[in-house]
């Protein structure tokens, strides 16, 4: 690998020249890393609703042509000026957010939001100068939140890699570089429900089934899934869901029935759907005294959050978190350890698979709410 080291690579990529339009397999030119970056060659790469919610460009700024992809697998082929943790050959997870190791977010044992390298749906470009290590024909091809794993090769800044264990099969801990580590560490990072606890879990899709698996891993004895959807509710079962609520079989406020089926209210709760009036509901359904509501899902931006204050002054506890309050590159490799221990069930969540030039497959699938997660295989 390393004789590519320092060259430009010609590799395929999946470019998306235009808002909802199918992506188009493409020969790309990606440059060397720079200062403090490192390349890599992706193996497996999936789909996120995060993708298809920016390549559909709705309510944000359009950035075309661009290569999208967060959710991936690979080995490292090259570093780049300055990186000392890792080495070709290495096998890593890239990260739509990253940990500079640097900032007061860094240091800080109760955080994750890096200063650096927080995510920015915006930038379209390398930090280090400003430019992008995509091309074609001599034209910039845009980076998407610093991964653009929808390519064979890609570059990604340091503090955005978690070298994993290498006998991890890539195929499989993928999935966890992105919703799947955000949903399991909103519950066993931020809400932390005790052994034989009651949970809700607002919104049955592949954030809040991995929010489920993790109040399954910490022992809930009840773990309620609110959803609209009831054909989400047979499959969730297989993720530790053991009661099912659908807010339109009932004529009054959900967190109402929810307090009623449990004696005043859920231990923990959290929302997994960005929908306000639901993150409401997740946080007045919490018991009095001890209940915790952690709120994931990315609210729309004109939404408003509103509870009578008194909700707050009975001792309910409110809290939000990002990527589930994982350190990437100090955390993540343990996320996989889970996994390769058996505590953590990846399979399950892969419901998919298509090689890398059936790519828009996987975006049909998403669209029509077809499984969870789908795997695409760079080499054919």
């Amino acid at each position: 690998m390393s004789s590519t080291a320092g060259q430009i690579i010609r590799c395929r990529a999946a470019v998306a020249w235009e808002a909802g339009k199918p992506l188009v397999i493409e020969q790309v030119e990606v440059s060397p890393p720079q200062k403090h970056e490192v390349r890599l060659k992706i193996l497996y790469t999936s789909l996120c609703h995060t993708d298809v919610y920016f390549w559909e460009a709705k309510g944000q700024n359009p950035l075309f042509p661009r290569i999208y992809g967060h959710e991936a697998g690979g080995i490292v082929e090259s570093v780049g000026e300055g990186v000392v943790d890792l080495k070709p050959g290495d096998h890593v997870l890239p990260v739509f957010t990253g940990e500079c190791k640097d900032c007061a977010h860094c240091k800080s044992e109760e955080s994750n939001m890096c200063d650096l390298l927080r995510i920015n749906t915006d930038r379209g470009v390398m930090i280090n100068d400003g430019k992008s290590r995509f091309s074609i024909n001599g034209k910039p091809i845009y980076h998407f939140v610093g991964t653009s794993t929808f390519s064979e090769y890609t570059v990604v800044h340091v503090g955005s890699v978690a070298k994993i264990n290498p006998l991890a099969p890539l195929d499989k801990v993928c999935v966890l570089s992105c919703g799947i580590s955000t949903g399991l560490g909103a519950t066993l990072n931020v809400a932390k429900p005790p052994k034989g606890s009651t949970v809700a879990v607002f919104g049955l899709g592949a954030v809040g089934l991995s929010a489920a698996e993790g109040a399954r891993i910490a022992g809930a004895s009840r773990i309620i899934g609110v959803d609209l959807n009831p054909s989400r509710f047979e499959e969730a079962k297989r993720f530790g869901v053991t009661e099912f609520v659908n807010p339109k079989d009932h004529n009054k406020p959900i967190q109402e029935v929810i307090a009623e089926m449990t004696d005043g209210g859920v231990d923990r709760s959290i929302e997994c759907t960005g929908n306000v009036d639901a993150m409401i509901s997740a946080f007045e359904c919490t018991h009095d005294g001890w209940g915790v509501a952690v709120l994931v899902g990315v609210p729309h931006k004109n939404a408003v959050f509103k509870t009578h204050p008194m909700n707050l002054l009975n001792e309910r506890t409110l809290k939000g978190t990002f990527f589930g309050n994982y350190k990437p590159r100090s955390d993540l490799p343990s996320v996989v350890e889970k996994y390769m221990n058996k505590e953590l069930e990846v399979e399950k969540f892969i419901t998919h698979s298509v090689p890398f030039s059936e790519i828009n497959k996987a975006f049909e699938y998403m669209l029509k709410g077809e499984g969870l997660r789908c795997i695409i295989h760079m080499e054919e």
